[in-house]
């Protein structure tokens, strides 16, 4: 495989760096940082007390966002 050069800002490299593990070079972290990953991996990332506070408060905005649609319709028919 070929090799490129590329310019990067300083605060660009910092950055790289930091996320670089032991041994790890850095063509090495840009791939790990840009493969595509498939949702599976997020499988069990949440407890299900941190899922189903997440479910209620997506429900408590849905209901909000719901009501607050209703009452702007009602002022655009009165208006």
């Amino acid at each position: 495989m070929g090799s490129k050069n590329i310019s990067i800002s300083e605060e660009a490299y910092q950055r790289l760096a930091s996320l670089k593990k032991p041994n790890e070079s850095f063509t090495q972290v840009i791939n790990r940082l840009t493969q595509r990953r498939s949702i599976l991996e997020l499988a069990g990332a949440l407890s299900e007390q941190e899922a189903a506070e997440i479910t209620e408060n997506i429900n408590l905005l849905r209901r909000d966002s719901e009501k607050s649609l209703t009452l702007n319709m009602g002022e655009v028919e009165a208006s």
